[in-house]
Protein backbone atom coordinates (compact mmCIF):
# COMPACT_ATOMS: atom_id res chain seq x y z
CA UNK A 1 0.00 0.00 0.00
CA UNK A 2 1.39 2.92 -1.14
CA UNK A 3 0.96 6.31 0.95
CA UNK A 4 -0.11 9.49 0.09
CA UNK A 5 2.84 12.67 0.83
CA UNK A 6 0.32 14.23 3.61
CA UNK A 7 0.13 10.26 4.70
CA UNK A 8 3.91 10.00 4.81
CA UNK A 9 5.10 13.24 6.52
CA UNK A 10 2.04 12.69 9.16
CA UNK A 11 3.90 8.86 10.09
CA UNK A 12 7.51 9.99 9.79
CA UNK A 13 6.31 12.87 12.64
CA UNK A 14 4.25 10.30 14.60
CA UNK A 15 7.17 7.85 14.72
CA UNK A 16 10.02 10.73 15.15
CA UNK A 17 7.36 11.48 18.30
CA UNK A 18 7.31 8.00 19.33
CA UNK A 19 11.26 8.18 19.55
CA UNK A 20 11.06 11.15 21.59
CA UNK A 21 8.85 9.44 23.95
CA UNK A 22 10.63 6.55 24.23
CA UNK A 23 13.58 8.60 25.34
CA UNK A 24 11.29 9.99 28.06
CA UNK A 25 10.26 6.80 28.89
CA UNK A 26 14.23 5.34 29.67
CA UNK A 27 14.49 8.50 31.85
CA UNK A 28 11.42 8.35 33.69
CA UNK A 29 11.80 4.71 34.26
CA UNK A 30 15.13 5.65 35.71
CA UNK A 31 14.31 8.74 38.38
CA UNK A 32 11.05 6.62 39.55
CA UNK A 33 13.19 3.63 40.25
CA UNK A 34 15.90 5.30 41.71
CA UNK A 35 13.57 7.70 43.41
CA UNK A 36 11.99 4.33 44.48
CA UNK A 37 14.74 2.94 45.97
CA UNK A 38 16.17 6.39 47.39
CA UNK A 39 12.49 6.30 49.41
CA UNK A 40 12.44 2.45 50.34
CA UNK A 41 16.50 2.75 51.74
CA UNK A 42 15.96 6.39 53.99
CA UNK A 43 12.25 4.24 55.59
CA UNK A 44 14.82 1.05 56.02
CA UNK A 45 17.88 3.31 57.53
CA UNK A 46 15.49 5.25 59.64
CA UNK A 47 13.71 2.43 60.92
CA UNK A 48 17.09 0.23 61.60
CA UNK A 49 18.17 3.50 63.39
CA UNK A 50 15.13 3.66 65.60
CA UNK A 51 15.28 -0.30 66.46
CA UNK A 52 18.78 0.20 67.45
CA UNK A 53 17.74 3.38 69.64
CA UNK A 54 15.17 1.53 71.29
CA UNK A 55 16.96 -1.65 71.64
CA UNK A 56 19.96 0.00 73.25
CA UNK A 57 17.61 1.76 75.43
CA UNK A 58 15.91 -1.36 76.71
CA UNK A 59 19.13 -3.05 77.00
CA UNK A 60 20.44 0.11 79.17
CA UNK A 61 17.20 -0.60 81.32
CA UNK A 62 17.72 -3.71 81.81
CA UNK A 63 21.85 -3.35 82.82
CA UNK A 64 20.45 -0.77 85.60
CA UNK A 65 17.83 -3.63 87.15
CA UNK A 66 20.82 -5.52 87.31
CA UNK A 67 22.63 -3.38 88.46
CA UNK A 68 20.18 -2.57 91.48
CA UNK A 69 19.49 -6.25 92.13
CA UNK A 70 22.01 -6.41 95.79
CA UNK A 71 19.36 -3.30 96.72
CA UNK A 72 16.50 -5.37 96.79
CA UNK A 73 17.50 -7.54 99.56
CA UNK A 74 18.58 -4.90 101.89
CA UNK A 75 15.59 -2.92 101.08
CA UNK A 76 13.59 -6.12 102.51
CA UNK A 77 15.83 -6.64 105.36
CA UNK A 78 14.54 -2.83 106.06
CA UNK A 79 10.96 -4.40 105.69
CA UNK A 80 11.69 -7.29 107.77
CA UNK A 81 12.28 -4.60 111.33
CA UNK A 82 8.31 -3.98 111.69
CA UNK A 83 7.13 -5.77 109.05
CA UNK A 84 6.14 -2.91 106.91
CA UNK A 85 7.54 0.21 105.33
CA UNK A 86 7.39 1.94 108.49
CA UNK A 87 11.94 2.58 108.47
CA UNK A 88 11.97 3.47 105.13
CA UNK A 89 8.39 5.93 104.65
CA UNK A 90 9.52 9.50 103.68
CA UNK A 91 13.20 8.67 103.98
CA UNK A 92 14.17 9.73 100.56
CA UNK A 93 18.00 10.56 101.69
CA UNK A 94 18.21 6.81 102.64
CA UNK A 95 16.63 5.55 99.86
CA UNK A 96 18.51 7.57 97.82
CA UNK A 97 22.12 6.55 99.76
CA UNK A 98 21.07 2.66 99.00
CA UNK A 99 20.67 3.54 95.64
CA UNK A 100 23.76 6.11 95.26
CA UNK A 101 25.95 3.44 96.87
CA UNK A 102 24.67 0.69 94.82
CA UNK A 103 25.78 2.69 91.57
CA UNK A 104 28.74 4.12 92.71
CA UNK A 105 31.50 3.14 89.80
CA UNK A 106 29.12 2.13 87.37
CA UNK A 107 27.54 3.33 84.14
CA UNK A 108 25.08 4.49 86.23
CA UNK A 109 26.81 6.11 88.97
CA UNK A 110 24.50 9.70 89.92
CA UNK A 111 26.14 12.57 88.49
CA UNK A 112 25.13 15.52 91.08
CA UNK A 113 26.40 18.49 88.50
CA UNK A 114 23.72 21.10 88.33
CA UNK A 115 25.22 22.20 85.01
CA UNK A 116 24.47 19.37 83.24
CA UNK A 117 21.59 19.79 80.61
CA UNK A 118 18.36 18.28 81.44
CA UNK A 119 16.42 15.77 79.29
CA UNK A 120 13.62 16.30 78.11
CA UNK A 121 10.51 15.28 79.51
CA UNK A 122 12.00 15.12 83.07
CA UNK A 123 9.67 17.97 84.65
CA UNK A 124 8.95 18.02 88.64
CA UNK A 125 4.75 18.17 88.18
CA UNK A 126 3.59 21.20 89.38
CA UNK A 127 0.48 19.89 90.39
CA UNK A 128 -0.70 16.53 91.14
CA UNK A 129 -3.72 14.93 90.47
CA UNK A 130 -6.15 14.94 93.75
CA UNK A 131 -6.70 10.88 92.92
CA UNK A 132 -2.94 10.43 93.14
CA UNK A 133 -1.67 12.77 95.58
CA UNK A 134 -2.14 9.30 98.33
CA UNK A 135 0.89 7.92 96.15
CA UNK A 136 2.87 10.82 97.77
CA UNK A 137 3.30 10.31 101.57
CA UNK A 138 3.91 13.45 103.72
CA UNK A 139 7.08 14.26 105.47
CA UNK A 140 8.64 12.12 108.13
CA UNK A 141 8.79 15.02 110.99
CA UNK A 142 9.70 12.55 113.53
CA UNK A 143 12.68 11.10 112.08
CA UNK A 144 13.46 14.94 110.96
CA UNK A 145 13.95 13.99 107.83
CA UNK A 146 11.61 16.30 105.75
CA UNK A 147 13.76 16.55 102.82
CA UNK A 148 12.68 16.81 99.26
CA UNK A 149 12.70 14.44 96.82
CA UNK A 150 15.64 13.91 94.84
CA UNK A 151 16.73 16.61 92.74
CA UNK A 152 14.85 17.03 89.60
CA UNK A 153 18.47 17.12 87.67
CA UNK A 154 19.24 13.75 88.01
CA UNK A 155 19.35 11.52 85.30
CA UNK A 156 17.43 8.84 86.32
CA UNK A 157 14.42 8.62 88.90
CA UNK A 158 14.40 5.92 91.59
CA UNK A 159 11.42 5.45 93.60
CA UNK A 160 9.73 2.75 96.46
CA UNK A 161 6.23 1.79 96.32
CA UNK A 162 4.53 -0.50 98.47
CA UNK A 163 2.55 -3.77 96.80
CA UNK A 164 -0.18 -1.59 96.39
CA UNK A 165 2.26 0.90 94.19
CA UNK A 166 2.49 3.75 96.99
CA UNK A 167 5.45 5.91 97.01
CA UNK A 168 7.31 5.00 100.18
CA UNK A 169 10.41 7.00 99.08
CA UNK A 170 12.42 8.25 95.95
CA UNK A 171 11.64 10.75 93.31
CA UNK A 172 8.39 9.27 91.27
CA UNK A 173 7.18 11.98 89.37
CA UNK A 174 3.96 11.15 87.66
CA UNK A 175 4.41 12.07 83.96
CA UNK A 176 6.88 9.63 83.68
CA UNK A 177 7.34 5.85 83.22
CA UNK A 178 8.84 2.83 84.64
CA UNK A 179 10.18 -0.23 84.84
CA UNK A 180 9.30 -1.55 88.65
CA UNK A 181 11.46 -4.34 89.86
CA UNK A 182 9.41 -6.56 92.67
CA UNK A 183 10.81 -6.72 96.07
CA UNK A 184 9.89 -10.39 97.47
CA UNK A 185 9.76 -11.50 100.85
CA UNK A 186 9.23 -15.04 101.89
CA UNK A 187 7.48 -15.48 98.51
CA UNK A 188 5.67 -12.64 98.72
CA UNK A 189 5.81 -9.45 97.23
CA UNK A 190 6.36 -6.54 99.39
CA UNK A 191 6.73 -3.79 97.40
CA UNK A 192 8.63 -2.70 94.04
CA UNK A 193 11.59 -0.28 92.81
CA UNK A 194 10.98 1.74 90.46
CA UNK A 195 12.98 3.23 88.12
CA UNK A 196 11.97 5.87 85.36
CA UNK A 197 12.63 5.02 81.93
CA UNK A 198 14.91 6.56 79.60
CA UNK A 199 13.78 8.29 76.61
CA UNK A 200 17.29 8.77 75.01
CA UNK A 201 20.97 7.81 76.18
CA UNK A 202 23.12 10.97 76.90
CA UNK A 203 26.63 9.45 77.71
CA UNK A 204 28.56 6.21 78.01
CA UNK A 205 30.08 3.95 75.31
CA UNK A 206 26.44 2.98 74.70
CA UNK A 207 25.99 6.36 72.62
CA UNK A 208 28.96 6.35 71.00
CA UNK A 209 28.20 2.47 69.87
CA UNK A 210 24.78 4.29 68.54
CA UNK A 211 26.54 7.23 66.75
CA UNK A 212 28.91 4.63 65.04
CA UNK A 213 25.90 2.66 63.74
CA UNK A 214 24.55 5.30 62.50
CA UNK A 215 27.57 6.44 60.71
CA UNK A 216 27.67 3.13 59.42
CA UNK A 217 23.88 2.97 57.95
CA UNK A 218 24.32 6.24 55.94
CA UNK A 219 27.38 4.89 54.86
CA UNK A 220 25.68 1.62 54.35
CA UNK A 221 22.84 3.68 52.44
CA UNK A 222 25.37 5.69 50.25
CA UNK A 223 26.44 2.55 49.09
CA UNK A 224 23.60 1.19 48.38
CA UNK A 225 21.99 4.03 46.06
CA UNK A 226 25.38 4.25 44.51
CA UNK A 227 24.47 0.68 43.39
CA UNK A 228 20.95 1.35 42.21
CA UNK A 229 21.98 4.10 40.48
CA UNK A 230 24.68 1.87 38.28
CA UNK A 231 22.31 -0.91 38.02
CA UNK A 232 18.43 1.07 37.10
CA UNK A 233 20.82 3.03 34.36
CA UNK A 234 21.27 -0.08 32.30
CA UNK A 235 18.21 -1.79 33.41
CA UNK A 236 16.32 1.40 32.16
CA UNK A 237 18.36 1.30 28.83
CA UNK A 238 17.44 -2.67 28.57
CA UNK A 239 13.72 -2.30 29.05
CA UNK A 240 13.72 1.08 26.16
CA UNK A 241 16.25 0.00 23.95
CA UNK A 242 13.97 -2.47 22.04
CA UNK A 243 11.20 0.23 22.08
CA UNK A 244 14.09 2.49 20.23
CA UNK A 245 14.51 -0.29 17.45
CA UNK A 246 10.98 -1.35 16.57
CA UNK A 247 10.45 2.88 16.52
CA UNK A 248 13.55 2.93 13.81
CA UNK A 249 11.45 0.01 12.08
CA UNK A 250 8.13 1.48 11.82
CA UNK A 251 9.79 4.53 10.38
CA UNK A 252 11.11 2.65 7.68
CA UNK A 253 8.28 0.75 7.18
CA UNK A 254 6.74 4.42 6.93
CA UNK A 255 8.69 5.52 4.16
CA UNK A 256 8.54 1.78 2.08
CA UNK A 257 11.05 0.24 3.23
CA UNK A 258 9.80 -3.18 4.10
CA UNK A 259 12.77 -5.26 4.39
CA UNK A 260 12.94 -4.90 8.39
CA UNK A 261 13.98 -7.46 10.98
CA UNK A 262 14.48 -6.82 14.34
CA UNK A 263 15.93 -10.15 16.34
CA UNK A 264 15.78 -9.98 20.16
CA UNK A 265 17.06 -12.44 21.69
CA UNK A 266 14.51 -12.23 24.59
CA UNK A 267 11.89 -13.85 26.20
CA UNK A 268 9.49 -11.44 26.94
CA UNK A 269 6.73 -9.50 25.32
CA UNK A 270 8.76 -7.08 24.08
CA UNK A 271 10.04 -10.19 22.06
CA UNK A 272 6.95 -11.05 20.63
CA UNK A 273 6.12 -7.67 19.90
CA UNK A 274 9.44 -8.00 17.37
CA UNK A 275 7.61 -10.98 16.48
CA UNK A 276 5.19 -9.21 15.08
CA UNK A 277 6.95 -6.37 13.83
CA UNK A 278 8.66 -8.85 11.68
CA UNK A 279 5.59 -10.56 10.23
CA UNK A 280 3.83 -7.29 9.49
CA UNK A 281 7.48 -6.39 7.51
CA UNK A 282 7.14 -9.74 5.59
CA UNK A 283 3.39 -8.80 5.19
CA UNK A 284 3.75 -5.56 3.67
CA UNK A 285 6.52 -6.97 1.62
CA UNK A 286 4.64 -9.75 0.02
CA UNK A 287 1.88 -7.38 -0.74
CA UNK A 288 3.97 -4.31 -2.03
CA UNK A 289 5.31 -7.63 -4.39
CA UNK A 290 2.31 -8.83 -5.12
CA UNK A 291 0.69 -5.14 -5.98
CA UNK A 292 3.59 -4.43 -8.24
CA UNK A 293 3.02 -7.88 -10.07
CA UNK A 294 -0.58 -7.02 -10.07
CA UNK A 295 0.00 -3.62 -12.02
CA UNK A 296 2.29 -5.08 -14.50
CA UNK A 297 -0.03 -7.93 -15.11
CA UNK A 298 -2.82 -5.38 -15.65
CA UNK A 299 -0.81 -3.20 -17.73
CA UNK A 300 0.17 -5.98 -19.89
CA UNK A 301 -3.52 -8.00 -19.90
CA UNK A 302 -4.89 -4.56 -21.25
CA UNK A 303 -2.18 -3.48 -23.92
CA UNK A 304 -2.18 -6.66 -25.53
CA UNK A 305 -5.95 -6.83 -26.99
CA UNK A 306 -5.57 -2.93 -27.32
CA UNK A 307 -2.49 -2.87 -29.45
CA UNK A 308 -3.86 -5.85 -31.35
CA UNK A 309 -7.27 -4.29 -32.04
CA UNK A 310 -5.60 -1.22 -32.89
CA UNK A 311 -3.06 -2.69 -35.56
CA UNK A 312 -6.12 -4.13 -37.01
CA UNK A 313 -7.79 -1.31 -37.08
CA UNK A 314 -5.06 0.93 -38.48
CA UNK A 315 -4.10 -1.86 -41.05
CA UNK A 316 -7.84 -1.52 -42.76
CA UNK A 317 -7.73 2.44 -42.38
CA UNK A 318 -4.48 2.16 -43.84
CA UNK A 319 -6.09 -0.44 -46.84
CA UNK A 320 -3.61 -2.86 -45.45
CA UNK A 321 -6.16 -5.18 -44.93
CA UNK A 322 -9.47 -5.10 -46.20
CA UNK A 323 -13.00 -4.07 -44.59
CA UNK A 324 -14.41 -6.62 -44.53
CA UNK A 325 -16.79 -8.77 -42.17
CA UNK A 326 -13.88 -11.11 -41.36
CA UNK A 327 -11.38 -8.58 -40.23
CA UNK A 328 -14.07 -6.63 -38.29
CA UNK A 329 -15.05 -10.13 -36.45
CA UNK A 330 -11.44 -10.17 -35.79
CA UNK A 331 -11.59 -6.75 -34.21
CA UNK A 332 -14.22 -7.65 -32.60
CA UNK A 333 -12.86 -10.79 -30.73
CA UNK A 334 -10.08 -8.58 -29.37
CA UNK A 335 -12.77 -6.07 -27.90
CA UNK A 336 -14.86 -9.03 -26.52
CA UNK A 337 -11.01 -10.40 -24.75
CA UNK A 338 -10.85 -7.31 -23.50
CA UNK A 339 -14.35 -6.83 -22.58
CA UNK A 340 -14.18 -10.50 -20.53
CA UNK A 341 -11.27 -9.11 -18.42
CA UNK A 342 -12.43 -5.62 -17.67
CA UNK A 343 -15.48 -7.78 -16.47
CA UNK A 344 -13.46 -10.19 -14.47
CA UNK A 345 -11.25 -6.96 -12.86
CA UNK A 346 -14.81 -5.74 -11.61
CA UNK A 347 -15.84 -8.55 -10.45
CA UNK A 348 -12.64 -9.21 -8.48
CA UNK A 349 -12.65 -5.58 -7.40
CA UNK A 350 -16.41 -6.11 -6.01
CA UNK A 351 -15.57 -9.08 -4.20
CA UNK A 352 -12.55 -6.96 -2.39
CA UNK A 353 -14.78 -4.57 -1.09
CA UNK A 354 -17.24 -7.19 -0.01
CA UNK A 355 -19.89 -5.86 -3.62
CA UNK A 356 -20.55 -9.52 -4.82
CA UNK A 357 -24.03 -10.41 -3.44
CA UNK A 358 -25.24 -13.74 -2.30
CA UNK A 359 -28.77 -14.42 -2.04
CA UNK A 360 -28.05 -18.06 -0.43
CA UNK A 361 -30.91 -20.72 0.47
CA UNK A 362 -30.53 -24.60 1.22
CA UNK A 363 -29.24 -26.78 -1.64
CA UNK A 364 -28.37 -30.37 -2.56
CA UNK A 365 -25.08 -30.43 -3.83
CA UNK A 366 -25.60 -33.49 -5.81
CA UNK A 367 -28.61 -32.97 -7.43
CA UNK A 368 -27.04 -29.80 -8.37
CA UNK A 369 -24.24 -30.78 -10.04
CA UNK A 370 -25.81 -33.63 -11.62
CA UNK A 371 -28.97 -31.16 -13.09
CA UNK A 372 -25.62 -29.50 -14.56
CA UNK A 373 -24.21 -32.05 -15.80
CA UNK A 374 -25.27 -32.15 -19.14
CA UNK A 375 -24.18 -28.39 -20.39
CA UNK A 376 -20.64 -29.14 -18.43
CA UNK A 377 -20.33 -32.77 -20.43
CA UNK A 378 -21.03 -30.32 -23.85
CA UNK A 379 -18.67 -27.39 -23.22
CA UNK A 380 -15.76 -30.23 -22.36
CA UNK A 381 -16.13 -32.75 -25.37
CA UNK A 382 -15.90 -29.50 -28.22
CA UNK A 383 -12.63 -29.54 -26.48
CA UNK A 384 -12.00 -33.56 -26.32
CA UNK A 385 -12.43 -33.62 -22.69
CA UNK A 386 -14.67 -36.86 -21.23
CA UNK A 387 -16.31 -35.62 -17.84
CA UNK A 388 -17.08 -38.15 -15.00
CA UNK A 389 -18.76 -38.03 -11.83
CA UNK A 390 -18.27 -40.02 -8.79
CA UNK A 391 -20.08 -39.24 -5.77
CA UNK A 392 -20.11 -41.76 -2.96
CA UNK A 393 -23.72 -40.52 -1.61
CA UNK A 394 -26.92 -39.50 -2.63
CA UNK A 395 -27.10 -35.97 -1.44
CA UNK A 396 -25.33 -33.05 0.42
CA UNK A 397 -27.01 -30.57 1.96
CA UNK A 398 -25.38 -26.80 2.15
CA UNK A 399 -26.45 -23.47 2.69
CA UNK A 400 -25.08 -21.70 -1.23
CA UNK A 401 -26.07 -18.98 -3.44
CA UNK A 402 -27.17 -21.68 -6.68
CA UNK A 403 -26.09 -18.88 -9.07
CA UNK A 404 -22.32 -18.22 -7.43
CA UNK A 405 -21.78 -22.24 -7.43
CA UNK A 406 -22.22 -22.22 -11.10
CA UNK A 407 -19.87 -19.29 -11.55
CA UNK A 408 -18.02 -21.64 -9.77
CA UNK A 409 -17.99 -24.73 -11.47
CA UNK A 410 -17.95 -22.60 -14.93
CA UNK A 411 -14.74 -20.90 -14.10
CA UNK A 412 -13.24 -24.47 -13.28
CA UNK A 413 -14.19 -26.26 -16.29
CA UNK A 414 -13.31 -23.28 -18.45
CA UNK A 415 -9.70 -23.22 -16.66
CA UNK A 416 -9.47 -27.22 -17.15
CA UNK A 417 -10.06 -26.58 -21.15
CA UNK A 418 -8.10 -23.75 -21.28
CA UNK A 419 -4.62 -24.53 -19.52
CA UNK A 420 -4.66 -27.96 -18.55
CA UNK A 421 -4.27 -29.66 -21.90
CA UNK A 422 -6.50 -33.19 -20.04
CA UNK A 423 -8.61 -35.45 -21.90
CA UNK A 424 -10.07 -36.32 -18.64
CA UNK A 425 -12.02 -34.71 -15.82
CA UNK A 426 -13.34 -36.17 -13.04
CA UNK A 427 -15.52 -34.90 -10.36
CA UNK A 428 -15.77 -36.86 -6.78
CA UNK A 429 -18.27 -35.75 -3.75
CA UNK A 430 -17.38 -37.14 -0.57
CA UNK A 431 -19.20 -36.45 3.01
CA UNK A 432 -17.00 -36.34 6.39
CA UNK A 433 -20.59 -36.52 8.79
CA UNK A 434 -20.22 -34.72 12.19
CA UNK A 435 -19.92 -37.23 15.11
CA UNK A 436 -22.14 -37.77 17.74
CA UNK A 437 -20.77 -34.83 20.55
CA UNK A 438 -20.75 -32.20 17.33
CA UNK A 439 -23.92 -29.56 17.87
CA UNK A 440 -26.74 -29.90 15.87
CA UNK A 441 -25.54 -26.50 13.69
CA UNK A 442 -22.70 -28.14 12.54
CA UNK A 443 -23.27 -31.49 10.46
CA UNK A 444 -19.89 -31.73 9.21
CA UNK A 445 -18.46 -30.83 5.53
CA UNK A 446 -18.87 -32.03 2.42
CA UNK A 447 -15.43 -32.31 0.23
CA UNK A 448 -15.70 -32.17 -3.83
CA UNK A 449 -12.54 -32.75 -5.77
CA UNK A 450 -12.27 -31.38 -9.32
CA UNK A 451 -9.16 -32.98 -11.04
CA UNK A 452 -7.82 -33.99 -14.51
CA UNK A 453 -5.01 -35.64 -16.32
CA UNK A 454 -3.20 -32.36 -17.99
CA UNK A 455 -0.04 -31.03 -18.03
CA UNK A 456 -0.22 -30.13 -13.97
CA UNK A 457 1.61 -27.74 -11.80
CA UNK A 458 4.90 -28.03 -10.29
CA UNK A 459 4.45 -27.90 -6.57
CA UNK A 460 6.48 -24.62 -6.28
CA UNK A 461 3.52 -22.90 -8.08
CA UNK A 462 0.44 -24.68 -6.24
CA UNK A 463 0.06 -22.20 -3.35
CA UNK A 464 -0.15 -19.45 -6.27
CA UNK A 465 -2.68 -20.44 -8.55
CA UNK A 466 -5.01 -18.23 -6.79
CA UNK A 467 -3.51 -15.24 -7.14
CA UNK A 468 -4.50 -12.88 -9.82
CA UNK A 469 -2.77 -13.35 -13.12
CA UNK A 470 -0.80 -15.65 -12.13
CA UNK A 471 1.11 -17.32 -14.55
CA UNK A 472 2.75 -20.58 -14.50
CA UNK A 473 4.31 -21.33 -17.88
CA UNK A 474 4.24 -20.42 -21.10
CA UNK A 475 1.51 -23.07 -22.35
CA UNK A 476 -1.12 -21.28 -19.78
CA UNK A 477 -1.05 -17.80 -21.71
CA UNK A 478 -3.21 -15.66 -23.03
CA UNK A 479 -3.07 -17.28 -26.24
CA UNK A 480 -5.00 -19.84 -25.23
CA UNK A 481 -7.85 -17.63 -24.19
CA UNK A 482 -7.40 -16.99 -20.26
CA UNK A 483 -6.27 -14.24 -18.45
CA UNK A 484 -5.71 -15.91 -15.07
CA UNK A 485 -8.32 -13.89 -13.07
CA UNK A 486 -10.94 -17.45 -13.06
CA UNK A 487 -9.53 -19.33 -10.02
CA UNK A 488 -8.81 -15.60 -8.00
CA UNK A 489 -12.53 -15.83 -8.50
CA UNK A 490 -12.90 -19.11 -7.01
CA UNK A 491 -11.53 -18.52 -4.24
CA UNK A 492 -13.60 -15.29 -3.11
CA UNK A 493 -16.91 -17.51 -3.66
CA UNK A 494 -15.88 -19.88 -2.06
CA UNK A 495 -14.48 -18.34 0.79
CA UNK A 496 -18.19 -16.27 1.39
CA UNK A 497 -19.59 -19.84 1.69
CA UNK A 498 -17.51 -20.48 4.83
CA UNK A 499 -15.21 -23.10 2.88
CA UNK A 500 -11.71 -23.59 1.55
CA UNK A 501 -10.09 -24.32 -1.38
CA UNK A 502 -6.69 -25.71 -2.34
CA UNK A 503 -4.78 -26.65 -5.05
CA UNK A 504 -2.84 -30.41 -5.22
CA UNK A 505 -1.39 -32.42 -7.69
CA UNK A 506 -4.00 -35.23 -9.01
CA UNK A 507 -3.70 -38.39 -9.31
CA UNK A 508 -4.34 -38.78 -12.22
CA UNK A 509 -1.59 -36.86 -13.06
CA UNK A 510 -2.36 -33.58 -13.30
CA UNK A 511 -3.91 -30.80 -11.24
CA UNK A 512 -6.28 -30.94 -8.48
CA UNK A 513 -8.58 -28.98 -6.90
CA UNK A 514 -10.48 -29.34 -3.83
CA UNK A 515 -13.49 -27.67 -2.27
CA UNK A 516 -14.78 -27.77 1.51
CA UNK A 517 -17.73 -26.53 2.40
CA UNK A 518 -20.20 -27.16 5.47
CA UNK A 519 -23.11 -29.20 5.73
CA UNK A 520 -26.47 -27.68 7.05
Amino acid sequence: MLLRPSEHKASSFITFEISKLSMKIQNKLFVFLFSFSLILVTVLVSLMQWSIDKGMIEYVISKEVATLKPVLSKLADEYKIDNSWRSMTGKNHKFGQLIHQELAGSDFEIKRNNHLPRKKGFKKPEHIPPHLAERRPPANIENGDNRPPLPPQRDAHYALLDSKETLIAGSYPLTLTYTKTPIELNNQVIGFVAISKRNELTQGYEVDFIEQQQNYLWLIALIVMLLVALLTLPLARHIVEPIKLITRGMHKLTRGDYQQSIDLKRKDELSELSRDFNELALTLAKNDSARKRWLANISHELRTPVAILRGELEAMLDKVRPLTLTNIASAHDEVKHLQRLIDDLNQLASADIGGMGYRKHAEELVSLIQNEAGKYRSYLADAGITLLLDFSVEEANIYADKTRLYQLFENIINNCIKYSGASELKVSLTVDNADEQRSQSNKGTVTLTIEDNGIGVDEAHLAHLFEYLYRVEDSRNRETGGFGLGLSICQHIVIAHQGKISAVASSLGGLALIITLPLV
